[in-house]
This record gives C-alpha cells, structure tokens and sequence, in this order.
C-alpha cells in the first residue's frame, strides 16, 4: 500500500531531572517544603542555565507531528529512547518508542510543560506498507520563518528512505526480515543501521 504524504515536524527536547516518587498509602500527605532563593543578574543566566543542564541527565526529546495534507488531522506526540547497543548481530537500531494521537493544543501544552523547541522541518513524499514493515520516502525542507510551513528550503538533492517495523520487545528475528527486504532495494538505495551518536540533532 503505498500513500503521499506531507508533514510538519518539530522536535521539542526538556532536561529531565530524576523523579522521585511518593508511596501513597491513603489520606492526606502533609510535606515540607525545603527552600532557597535568589537572584541571577541577565548577563549571567545563560551561564547559570548552562551550569544547570550539565548536573542532569540527556534530555527528555519527543518530536511532534502533524499533516500539512489533512490540517484537522490529530497532531502525534512521539518518544524515542536510547538505542540499545548490547547486540552488535542485529542489522537494525533496536529503541523504545512510544506514539500517540494528540489534540491541536499539543505545542501549546509542551509549552507549558517546559519544553523548548530545538529544530522543526517539512517532509513531503511516499509512504509505503508491507505487512508490518513500513517505508517512508521524503524530501526533508528546513522551515526558514519559525512555525511558517510555506517558507521552507530543501535540505538536500536526495530523499530520505526510511524502513522500520514496530514489535514487541524479543522479537529479534525483525531485522533479519528488515535486512532481507533492504537488500532487494540495491543498489538503488543502501539501508543501514545508523550511529545515532554520530548524528547531529
């Protein structure tokens, strides 16, 4: 099954800091609140922010979507985890991932909670389906006026292929029938697994 599609793209990305939770064992809590209080001069914020980030974890990113094609369509907010980088045997990049249909309110709410955009772009192309593998061919655009989806800028002279399956965890025999499948591609297009380290967000 094959479709086109265009969609806008945000990735929003907040420091997580640990969280700790509270055994609940009826009633009422009563706490204390512990608290110290100052100032920042504005020259020196960004340092105090910078000092800040770097005593927490890797940030919490989630990217969300919309359709251009279908602008009532329902936005989707979606979590990527960590890759897992036990098994070197595996042909694909193995992560935790979590998606969910959202309503139009979805950057208003990150917002609120936080959240900061770090980088947003336009991707318009082909979706195709076979069985429970999914291939996304897209041209990636850069958006040059923030929020603005009609002022955009190729990013390359080539598309973006994509091929991945959601399943549930154990089922390792995925990316041997990922592998299969990407290799009746060649030498049109070369799939590979991707260091996300290396990457740039």
């Amino acid at each position: 099954m094959a479709m086109a599609i265009c969609f806008f793209c945000k990735t929003v990305k907040m420091e997580a800091p640990p969280v700790t939770v509270m055994p609940v064992t009826g009633g009422t809590i009563n706490m204390m609140e512990y608290l110290l209080q100052g100032s920042v001069l504005d020259q020196a914020l960004e340092s105090l922010l910078h000092r800040l980030r770097g005593q927490q974890g890797n940030p919490f990113i989630l990217r969300a979507r919309r359709s251009l094609s279908h602008p009532t369509a329902p936005w989707h907010l979606r979590y990527l985890g960590q890759p897992e980088v036990g098994d070197k045997s595996r042909h694909a990049l193995v992560r935790n991932c979590v998606d969910v249909a959202t309503s139009h309110t979805l950057p208003e709410f990150l917002n609120e909670m936080g959240f900061r955009m770090d980088h947003e772009f336009v991707a318009n192309g082909h979706i195709f389906r076979k069985g429970a593998m999914k291939v996304v061919v897209t041209k990636l655009s850069r958006i040059l006026v923030p929020g603005n989806t009609e002022n955009i800028e190729r990013l390359s002279l080539s598309y973006l292929v994509e091929l991945s399956v959601l399943a549930p965890a154990g089922q390792d025999t995925v990316s041997e029938d990922m592998r299969s499948f990407a290799e009746q591609l060649k030498p049109l297009v070369h799939l590979e697994k991707i260091d996300p380290s290396k990457q740039r967000h």
